[in-house]
């Protein structure tokens, strides 16, 4: 047996209990996702040919289909696997080609790569997962590497005369290839070319309706993962990933949730499990609970299923919710504007009754701090447009140090985004240097409101505690012209409590 993470509690799942489709719920569904130890090439750069290939991606696949079958034993209706888990990752554009299949458009021709083998060439991998979801009746979510050839006449075609994508592939309980996503933002891939076009993919169950789907690096960005669920209407979405954790406040567990929670949707998350290089954390997400996996221990690989409400297409949806409660309020004249200087000297006046504010390193960027002094208080801090303000009480003294932190900027290591930062955390000592390190135990319990005057109404809650255990908010919504998150209690310490604004539109 192992340990899942049930929102903030810990419930016991047994590998092979039996749960068939025919006793779940009305309105409900059985999913699964997969945590996959990937069995890796150890030098992916070296030049090797098609069936060396095959022979490794073979072993990756006969581990999939044991966890096929194990999770449809469990009633599962459909199945995801992680982002390079058949292939593996750090290849170079000349070593990855043998590992890449041809891949049709799904709309152009309907084709069973299990029953028409030998329709395509280079398709041995997709004859495998074809066959998986046929035998085991079940809808099948992968990820994999794709080629397709193209002529100088194409303006986007790559000087070698072809493409190569990051891509998932989706096939039925049949077997047919229903559907197939090229990966937008590619994270350091310089094995694959980014698509001349965005892809927004979706695909029809009989059991939840139309499923959305996306990869990774892209959960960060508007497009095409944002607007694929506003402009579709998307309460559904796979998402295979090799994420690589970084605390405090994008590890995967966490923004996995997050997101799921600020879209009101569920998001099925497999993650690749290698904890050596950092990756671990998978989840089947509704709007109100999880089931979360995170272990840097185990070094195999995790299947996780769940039977979960399908949320209706017809539901409010959350960010339509925010857009009218943002757009109708003026935003307070006491909030501190660089441009404003006098609310600034306004608010200055009140920090001079609070600790003395410093700066610290978080997430590869530089946040503006000020600790938790006392057993409770309200403090707030400033940085650009972004005011955040704390109240809070803490249950039990004790020698840990806890900052408020802002960061309004650009952030520029890793990927270039703009972020909006209101966060209450840890650090990892008594002294303010170790503010913004990586954290992941905890026994400071806090009861606590933290809110802040966004710009964007796109605001991710993150709330974690210690053991890198999932937690939910008591309350979270905008009030007047504040993005609010509120929280009493909590069954372990605290190790972030955020709110992670994403401004799209300054994105650069």
């Amino acid at each position: 047996m192992a340990a899942l993470t049930f929102g903030s509690s810990c419930i016991l799942v047994l590998c092979y209990q039996v749960l068939t489709a025919d006793v779940c719920r009305e309105g409900h569904y059985v999913a699964a996702v997969y945590e996959h130890h990937v069995i890796l090439n150890p030098n992916p750069t070296a030049i090797t040919d098609r069936q060396s290939a095959l022979e490794l991606m073979k072993r990756n696949l006969d581990v999939y289909e044991e966890q096929v079958m194990a999770a449809v034993k469990q009633g599962a209706q459909i199945i995801i696997f992680p982002e390079d888990g058949i292939h593996g990752f750090n290849f170079t554009r000349t070593s990855i080609y043998p590992y890449l299949d041809f891949i049709p458009y799904p709309l152009s021709v309907k084709w069973n790569p299990c029953k028409e083998a030998d329709l395509f060439n280079d398709t041995e991998v997709l004859h495998r997962l074809s066959c998986m979801a046929l035998k085991n009746q079940v809808f099948l979510v992968a990820n994999m590497g794709t080629k397709q050839f193209c002529t100088h006449s194409d303006p986007y075609c790559p000087p070698d005369g072809r493409y190569h994508f990051n891509t998932d592939v989706v096939f039925s309980e049949s077997g047919t290839l229903i559907a197939r996503y090229r990966k937008q933002n590619l994270y350091f891939e310089y094995a694959f070319n980014i698509p001349p076009e965005i892809d927004y993919t979706i695909f029809d169950t009989p059991f939840a309706g139309k499923f959305g789907i996306f990869t990774c690096f892209d959960i960060l960005f508007y497009e095409p993962a944002v607007n694929l669920i506003m402009q579709h209407n998307v309460k559904q979405v796979a998402y295979p990933t090799a994420w690589m954790n970084q605390l405090p406040l994008l590890s995967a567990v966490e923004f996995q949730q997050a997101f799921a929670t600020a879209f009101n949707i569920n998001l099925l998350a497999a993650n690749i499990h290698h904890p050596d290089l950092g990756m671990t954390g998978s989840g089947i997400y509704t709007p109100s609970k999880s089931f979360a996996y995170y272990d840097t221990e185990s070094f195999s690989g995790k299947l996780i299923v769940a039977e979960i409400p399908v949320t209706s297409e017809h539901e409010t949806h959350l960010v339509n919710e925010i857009q009218e409660s943002f757009s109708s309020i003026r935003m307070d004249t006491q909030v501190c504007y660089k441009e404003n200087k006098k609310a600034c000297d306004g608010i200055a006046k009140e920090v001079s009754k609070e600790a003395y504010p410093f700066y610290g390193e978080m997430m590869y960027d530089n946040f503006t701090l000020r600790p938790l002094t006392e057993p409770k208080g309200d403090i707030h801090i400033c940085s650009n447009t972004l005011c955040c303000y704390l109240s809070y009480q803490r249950l039990a003294l004790s020698d840990e140090l806890y900052v408020l932190g802002v960061f309004d900027d650009l952030h520029i290591v890793h990927g270039t985004y703009y972020v909006q930062a209101c966060v209450l955390v840890k650090c990892g000592g008594v002294n303010y240097t170790t503010c913004g390190q990586e954290v992941t135990e905890a026994n400071g319990l806090i009861n606590f409101q933290l809110k802040g005057n966004f710009s964007t109404v796109f605001v991710f809650p993150l709330l974690l505690r210690s053991g890198v255990t999932l937690d939910f908010a008591d309350y979270l919504g905008w009030k007047n012209s504040y993005y609010v998150m509120q929280k009493k209690g909590g069954s372990s310490g605290l190790v972030t409590a955020g709110l992670y604004g994403r401004w799209y539109e300054k994105d650069k």
